[in-house]
């Protein structure tokens, strides 16, 4: 039987990265863009398109699918808040049943880096953070929305602290700890972030936490 899962921001860096790689592995992707054009020229027939803002995704869109992964992203970081917004929409079209299951890309503010200490932690005491704070003080939010959820199948993954475009690659999984590799970088590709995604949707090791991936 087919697994079939819903991608929210399928045309973005993460999403399509994602939607590319489901489709290698045979799944069956509805596309929720802002632009179906984009997502036509993008992935042709290959994907169930629809064209629908985030928070107009209603229980009958997605109660028919196995997976939802919300991969949405801000162009605005004056709307970085969306984040937990939506996190709070899907888990209350999706509460008290055990599908979709969800699935959420969280950024790496809300991992450990020791000393009782998270990433996010050490951002806001940079200087001249005000260009790019809100954003993962947003998703540090995301992340303790999550945590507080135990009537909703979800999961969720950390990219590590600089997540860019990028082919598969060597990979080590974590759980919440920051996590670099031997050159001393905590790096993750597009790619690697795909492949490990779709891996969790096909073989399920984590419910109801969330877990982390670095580039070797």
């Amino acid at each position: 039987m087919t697994v079939s899962i819903g991608i929210i921001g399928a045309t973005g860096r993460a999403g399509s990265a994602i939607t590319d790689e489901a489709l290698k592995r045979g799944l069956s992707v509805v596309a929720f863009v802002r632009s179906a054009d984009k997502a036509k020229e993008m992935f042709g027939d290959q994907v169930t398109i629809k064209e629908k803002d985030a928070f107009e995704i209603q229980k009958k869109d997605i109660e028919n699918l196995d997976v939802v992964v919300d991969a949405f992203a801000i162009r605005d970081a004056t709307k970085a808040y969306q984040h937990v917004d939506l996190a709070a929409k899907l888990v209350e079209l999706a509460k008290n049943q055990e599908r979709p299951r969800l699935f959420f890309i969280l950024g790496a503010a809300s991992l450990e880096i020791g000393g009782g200490h998270r990433l996010i932690d050490r951002l806001e005491k940079m200087p001249n953070n005000e260009s790019f704070i809100s954003t993962p003080r947003e998703q540090f939010k995301e992340y303790q929305l999550l945590m507080n959820t135990k009537d909703v199948n979800w999961v969720a993954i950390s990219p590590s602290a600089n997540f860019i475009p990028g082919a598969l690659a060597d990979y080590e999984l974590g759980e919440n700890e920051l996590m670099r590799n031997s050159a001393g970088k905590s790096e993750v590709t597009t790619g690697t972030v795909a492949k490990v995604i779709v891996d969790e949707i096909l073989a399920p090791q984590h419910r109801n936490e969330r877990f982390t991936v670095v580039n070797q």
